[in-house]
């Protein structure tokens, strides 16, 4: 395979690069929101570099949600996808569709010096599984293996839809906060994404009789970063949290490979996340809790890991054809 055009899709953001001699080229980045469909934002990218549909006829495109069948609904943006008349609007003769957190997977096994910061010391186990969480526009999970024979295997799944877990008196309040406020608690919806942030500071707001002042993420992250007692408490339960469903993906998979925090959101506030309560609440699991010594925890903060995954993804289904 000479080149290929790898694309990263998320709820807010098109991530789209070459793939070529095992490296990135030409990346770009595109709000989903300026393009009514997929195919159009892949033509503006393709006609930035020069090139006529057709011109790269293997693709591999990292998707958020499910990835059978021939239609593919993305599950926070509005776009859709028939795989077989995106083939023929763009003259693709391969295309690879492979859930987003099965291409951030596999962008962990490609990770560079200074792109990753240690959370929790330990030691892989090269023969266990590797768990893979972020939280951006929404929350992705995946589950990376390392084959017997060399090479990775990612497992899809859409573990950001979880139940949201309780470990404490005052989660169970903002639990049932959260509940009245969005009714199914999901971990995506009810902390672990931007959405989910803005619910969980106004279900804090309604435990703690505050009105709530603040209307976005950023907005959030901003004033606790800042120092604002409120904000700073949210932000500090959503690292908790995340501790929490990360442990139970640890539990679940027998993960002591290690964890790996991924996503757009914990890396711009890493000090806060660093010195938050996320590795007490990652192995506060009662009996199991020893379960955790000696499994280490990654911060991401490389820039395209997902692209990067894609890359890793559609070289391999190509090698072993």
């Amino acid at each position: 395979m000479s080149l290929a055009l790898v694309g990263d899709i998320g709820g807010t953001n098109a991530r789209f690069a070459l793939w070529r001699d095992e490296r990135l080229e030409s990346v770009r980045v595109s709000a989903t929101a300026d393009y009514p469909t997929l195919e159009l934002a892949i033509r503006a990218y393709l006609d930035a570099l020069g090139l006529a549909p057709g011109a790269v006829d293997t693709v591999c495109l990292a998707c958020a949600g499910p990835v059978d069948g021939d239609l593919l609904r993305f599950t926070n943006n509005q776009w859709r996808i028939s795989r077989t008349a995106f083939c023929a609007e763009l003259q693709v003769r391969e295309l690879l569709l492979i859930n987003d957190f099965s291409a951030m997977a596999l962008g962990m096994t490609r990770l560079q010096e200074g792109e990753r910061i240690s959370v929790c010391p330990g030691t892989p186990q090269a023969d266990r599984p590797c768990v893979v969480i972020g939280a951006g526009t929404g929350l992705g999970v995946g589950t990376l293996l390392a084959l017997p024979g060399g090479g990775w295997h990612a497992l899809p799944g859409e573990g950001g839809h979880v139940d949201l877990p309780i470990g404490s008196q005052r989660e169970a309040q903002i639990w049932q906060a959260l509940q009245r406020q969005i009714g199914h608690v999901s971990a995506e919806g009810g902390a672990l994404s931007g959405n989910g942030l803005l619910a969980l500071y106004r279900a804090v707001c309604a435990v703690d009789g505050q009105a709530p002042l603040l209307h976005s993420a950023a907005q959030i992250t901003r004033a606790a970063l800042e120092g604002e007692t409120l904000a700073a408490g949210v932000l500090e339960q959503f690292c908790c949290l995340l501790g929490r469903v990360a442990g139970n993906n640890v539990l679940t998979l027998g993960a002591r490979g290690g964890v790996y925090i991924a996503g757009g959101m914990v890396p711009r506030f890493a000090e806060f996340f660093l010195a938050s309560g996320f590795s007490r609440s990652l192995r506060d699991k009662g009996c199991m809790s020893d379960y955790f010594d000696g499994v280490p925890v990654w911060l991401v903060t490389a820039e395209y890991p997902g692209l990067v995954g894609a890359g890793v993804a559609v070289q391999q289904a190509l090698a072993g054809r």
